[in-house]
Order: C-alpha cells, then structure tokens, then sequence
C-alpha cells in the first residue's frame, strides 16, 4: 500500500531547485529581449550613429529615423531652407537641419494597414472555418476522417516556394494578384489547417454530455454548439487566433511574389527604404518597432487565454 502511495505522490521542487528555474527564466527572457531593445535603441538614432563602429550605446536620441519612415524629403539649398517659414512640427524641424524639406507622405502607412487588413481578415476567416471543421471532426462521424485530417495537416508541409509559381500563375488569371482579397484567401487557406488541428484538439477536450444534455432541454445542435461548446473552447479559440495571426502578420515570401503597389503588405516593403547614402536603418527599425506594436498588443490582450489554451487538456479530472 505504501509503495502504490509512494508510486502516485507528487514530488515538490526544492526552494533551491525553484531559484535556478527562475533565474534561467529571467536569463532567457534578457537574451530574447536584446535584439528588440536593440531594434528600438537603432530607431531613435542618427543614420551616422546606427552605423558606427564600434556600436555607440550612448548618443543623442533622435526620432529622424521615425521622420524619414513616414515621409519623403526632398533636398534643397541653404538659402531655399532659409526662406522658409518657422518648422510646424519635430519631423520639419529634424528634417530642415539635413538641408531638405518634407514632400509628402512616404508608403509606410498604406502598407501598414494592409497588414492590418490582409492579418486579421485571413485569421478571422482562418479560426471561424476552423472552428466548424473541427467541431465536424470531433463530434461527427467522418468517412476517412484520419486521412483527411492528415490531407489537410499535409498542406502546410510543403515549403512556400514550391507552390509560389502555381499560386503566382493561378492568381494572375483569376485576377486576384496584388489585392487584399487574393492574400487573405491564400493566408486563410494556410491557417486554416493549423485551426482545424488546433482547435480538434480543444473540442475534443469538452464533454459531449454538455450538448446532449442542452439538446434534451430543447437546444438544436446549432443552438448547443454555440451557446455550450464555444464558451468552453474560447481558450481554444484565442491561443489559435494568436498563432494563426503571428504567420499571416509576419509572412514574406507570398507578399513579395504577390504584391508591389496597391496590397503590399509591411514585410516586404520595410527593407526597401533607402536613404540618401544606402539603407536608411533608424527608418527601418522605426518601421520594425511600429511593426510589433498590434502583434505585441494582440498577445497581451489574450496572454490569459494563451496560457490557458495551451495548458487546455493538460489534467484531466
């Protein structure tokens, strides 16, 4: 009896054993957060400081980088800069002390909300027809469902390369190359295989007694799936969100083949911006920087049911 106890106890860490996991913690943290700090640190830099050598930790920040990001300067003479009337903003005023002035706006802000767009939509899309599949699969008795599952689970096997052409073929006849509407679909089409084998898996997870006992008190299946099962997969459901938007808002190879103007997304066109002596790198770190804001944002919001999801089916009661 005592060696069954003995077999089944549970076998708490030592206080020494709970330090050493958290400074490893904290430790992998620090090293994962370098590359962003330092992202950051290149963005409020001078072009002549981003690229010193060796790297200047200490310097005069600056937002020119975030400046030459949003807008595009033109250069001109002293004089011409003279004559001007008094800077109405940081980015006039940044700008005027290079000898240029500002023409206009720069294409980073339509790009960005073609991201915005192009992310979301394809992952709405992506978790709503994954959510229906799975709840097929889970609870419906599908012919071939193994091979199935496996046939769906099989498209994301394949490398964007190889299906570039066919895709890049396939969307210049039907029309849909460089539009919203033709990357949302093709991101959806990704995902919604990991949706459909991520979200099985939390359906699976919920008693089936719940629908039966919501349809013996006058529930249709519809009426049971939305009002039992979605409550109870809505972990299920935002840990597959953020999974299926951190591909379609960081996918590059689809948008550089697919997009140059009016659909381009963030991805391809932050590496573009040049600057007077070559790759204009505060801007391209400013539009890094504004670039993690909605995915880093996102996760927060549902860094809850993140954490939940993942651990969703873990203990069994």
């Amino acid at each position: 009896m005592s060696s069954v106890t003995s077999a089944h106890s549970v076998v708490e860490p030592s206080p020494t054993s709970k330090r050493i996991a958290g400074v490893i913690v904290i430790l992998y943290a620090l090293i994962t957060l370098i590359p962003l700090v330092w992202i950051f640190l290149t963005s409020i830099k001078s072009p002549p400081d981003s690229i010193s050598y060796p790297p200047k930790i200490v310097f005069t920040p600056t937002l020119e980088g975030y400046c030459n990001l949003l807008t595009t300067r033109t250069r001109q003479t002293p004089e011409y800069i003279a004559s001007l009337p008094v800077p109405t903003g940081t980015c006039d005023e940044v700008t005027r002390k290079r000898n240029m002035v500002i023409a206009g706006p720069s294409n980073f802000l339509p790009r960005f909300v073609n991201s915005l767009v192009i992310a979301f939509g394809s992952t709405f899309l992506a978790v709503f027809l994954g959510t229906l599949a799975a709840y097929g699969f889970s609870r419906f008795r599908v012919p071939l469902a193994d091979d199935l599952l496996f046939f769906i689970l099989s498209t994301r096997m394949m490398p964007p390369i190889a299906v570039a052409i066919p895709i890049y073929l396939m969307y210049r006849e039907l029309g849909l190359s460089d539009t919203a509407l033709g990357m949302i679909l093709l991101y959806t089409a990704v995902n919604v295989s990991l949706a459909v084998w991520l979200l099985k898996g939390f359906i699976d997870e919920i008693p089936r007694e719940y629908e039966e006992a919501a349809m013996i008190d006058g529930y249709t299946r519809l009426q049971a799936f939305w009002k039992v099962v979605l409550p109870q997969a809505t972990t299920g459901i935002a840990a597959t969100a953020i999974f299926c938007l951190i591909f379609a808002w960081n996918e590059y190879a689809f948008a550089a083949l697919l997009t140059s103007g009016e659909a381009q997304t963030a991805p391809p066109f932050i590496p573009t911006i040049i600057g007077e002596g070559g790759q204009d790198w505060p801007a391209v770190a400013a539009g890094t920087t504004i670039f993690l804001i909605p995915i880093l944002v996102f996760t927060i919001l549902l860094r809850k049911q993140l954490l939940r999801g993942i651990t969703f089916g873990a203990v069994r009661k």
